[in-house]
């Protein structure tokens, strides 16, 4: 039986190219050298990966003008507002993980948005459904529903994030940082088949909205593909940031018209949706504050792995399902059967995810014990080599663990998750040996729909994150100010202490299997990076199928039927970024070929 190693880079071959030639660069860096989108660099001096042409061209000129990777990656992360609106943005938030070369410490950020103070626990019960038939009455529908309304909104904590990140590690002021953002929002950008899918498929939400519709349906019509967007309402939000400080955000007449914007949602009169209000006042916004928090972090296969602790369950899940599968020599497998024991190690660290993590601050959330390696251990007890496990599975016991295989499992957990695919991710590097992994978002594709009028950008949907129906025992029920639980990854693993590859992606609970995938291509598969980000995805999230991309079922055709496994499947999974570091000081930056219209990876200095 040939090695899994040889029978993925038969499938994976193909798919590692770069995406050249199709982009074409914001007027705002028509002059920048370089500018051509591709989907892998190597090199030298700093690296750039993400989403966007434009984010990562402002990244590049930021390290090449002297700034560092915290520097580059505001600058990314606000070009992105501009570039990929419905993703992310200020009317969001996100997590901010770095890596100090002067400390050889990984550091991070929870720049998570948080319930307003007067959220009521039932705030998404529709009151129409209550009756005396059922009093307790039953959630809005959740789309287009739900997420399009003032109720789903949180506190916004990305400006708060970017400030952080430049006060602990930056070498710019924020205005300075937010220069080549501002540029691409006043001379514009253009728009590609991606940005008009998006739009039209959120066409409805957008027209509840009279001042989303005069933004991003400009005469009521579909942006033409070609053609120029501009925002100068962002350009001026940006200076008003970069001038006052992110203090102009949470507090006086821009706090204001946030707050009353979420309160008293400005709907078009024909719209039949019905936007229910939200409680966000400008108390809450002047109380937000960004948390430093201790990384998780689990061995495997001789690496440190760093990852996002919770609010996001991202590091806990990413580090317990690979304490899982650290037993099992995946190298030395067939494809089918090393793909067979990811699909049960997701599975398993799932269904403790569901049961055990929240908010920490609202939550006892055992961090230590998901990512104890005797735990995982453990778990990996549960996993039948020949046969898929009924899903879902059950939680495990932190309270109760030894590293032995338990004699009988717990109930099991239910997972069910809210989070939409959207959202983006930025990877940096610069020549000093700094790393940035950036993970951001405003929710749904087009977040909550609602466009602060006058002011350019999209508050979230973030809080349709928590579950909507309260439950005491769920460590995910909404309460006031707290921060939904996130499955954002943004991960970073060192080797002997020294960088050796930053990863993340976006894609709602689809990003921790993505991460997860990528990691084990990379590890355990024996494919570089560009050929792992491009490899096939298929995602087991404790559910009763194996959710697949059409080039994974075509891949192993009936591979899986032995196993048990049942498969559906979605166009597409995740749209990661990265940077591999090689021991002489070489970078990789590798960004995905083909989904979500392929992304955008440079080096200050290209290798030749």
């Amino acid at each position: 039986m040939p090695s899994v190693r040889r029978q993925f880079a038969a499938v994976t071959a193909v798919l590692a190219v770069s995406v050249t030639g199709g982009a074409v660069i914001s007027p705002a860096f028509a002059g920048q050298r370089d500018a051509v989108k591709e989907a892998t660099a190597t090199g030298y001096g700093g690296a750039v990966s993400t989403v966007d042409l434009d984010a990562t061209v402002a990244a590049i000129k930021v390290l090449r003008e002297g700034g560092n990777a915290a520097d580059a990656a505001v600058a990314a992360a606000a070009t992105l507002g501009v570039t990929e609106p419905y993703s992310a943005g200020i009317g969001g938030g996100g997590y901010f993980v770095f890596y100090d070369a002067k400390t050889g410490k990984v550091e991070t950020i929870d720049g998570r948005e948080t319930a307003p103070a007067t959220m009521p626990t039932d705030a998404f019960i529709d009151p129409a459904t209550i009756t005396p038939a059922n009093p307790a009455g039953s959630p809005y529908r959740f789309a287009p529903e739900l997420i399009t309304s003032g109720v789903s909104v949180g506190v916004p904590g990305t400006p708060a994030t970017w400030e952080r990140a430049l006060e602990r590690w930056g070498s710019l002021d924020l205005d300075k940082a937010l220069k080549p953002a501002i540029e691409v929002a006043e001379d514009g950008f253009v728009v590609d088949e991606t940005f008009r899918q998006q739009t039209d498929e959120n066409r409805v939400r957008f027209e509840a909205f009279p001042a989303t519709t005069s933004l991003f349906l400009p005469g009521g019509e579909l942006p033409v593909v070609g053609s120029t967007m501009r925002n100068p309402d962002l350009a001026a939000t940006y200076r008003l940031l970069g001038d006052e400080g992110v203090e102009a955000f949470y507090g006086g007449p821009l706090a204001e018209e946030i707050a009353a914007t979420v309160q008293s949602p400005p709907k078009s009169p024909t719209t039949t949706l019905p936007v229910p209000a939200g409680y966000l006042t400008t108390a809450d916004l002047a109380a937000y504050e960004t948390l430093d928090r201790e990384p998780t972090h689990v061995e495997y296969r001789g690496y440190d792995v760093y990852g996002m602790a919770p609010s996001s369950s991202g590091g806990t899940t990413v580090g317990e399902a690979l304490n899982i599968l650290e037993p099992f020599n995946l190298a030395e497998m067939a494809a089918p059967d090393a793909l067979h024991h990811y699909f049960e190690a997701t599975a398993l660290a799932f269904a403790d995810r569901a049961k055990y993590v929240g908010d920490p601050a609202f939550v006892d959330v055992p961090t230590e014990d998901l990512t104890d390696p005797l735990f995982g251990k453990e778990r990996a007890c549960a996993i039948n080599p020949g046969v898929a496990a009924a899903k879902p599975v059950a939680a495990g016991d932190v309270n109760s663990y030894d590293g032995v295989c338990p004699v009988a499992p717990a109930a099991a957990a239910d997972g069910q998750d809210t989070e939409n695919i959207s959202t983006t991710n930025l990877t940096v590097a610069d020549k000093w040996g700094n790393v940035v992994e950036y993970t951001l978002t405003i929710e749904q594709t087009g977040g909550s729909g609602i466009v602060v009028p006058g002011r350019g950008f999209i508050l979230n949907n973030e809080l349709t994150d928590f579950s909507t129906v309260y439950n005491a025992t769920d460590p995910n029920r909404i309460e006031p100010g707290k921060r939904p639980r996130s499955s954002m990854s943004p991960t970073i693993i060192l080797e002997d202490g020294k960088p050796f590859l930053a990863l993340g992606s976006p894609g709602g609970s689809m990003i921790i299997t993505t991460v997860l995938q990528t990691i084990l291509n990379r590890v355990d598969l024996g494919m570089d990076i560009p050929a792992a980000i491009a490899a096939p995805r298929a995602t087991q999230r404790n559910t009763a199928t194996v959710v697949a991309e059409p080039a994974f079922t075509a891949a192993y055709p009936g591979a899986f039927t032995r196993f048990g496994h049942v498969f559906s499947e979605t166009a597409e999974i995740g749209a990661a970024t990265a940077i591999e570091f090689d021991r002489h000081g070489r970078m990789t930056a590798a960004a995905e070929p083909a989904r979500r219209g392929g992304g955008s990876a440079m080096v200050v200095h290209p290798s030749r």
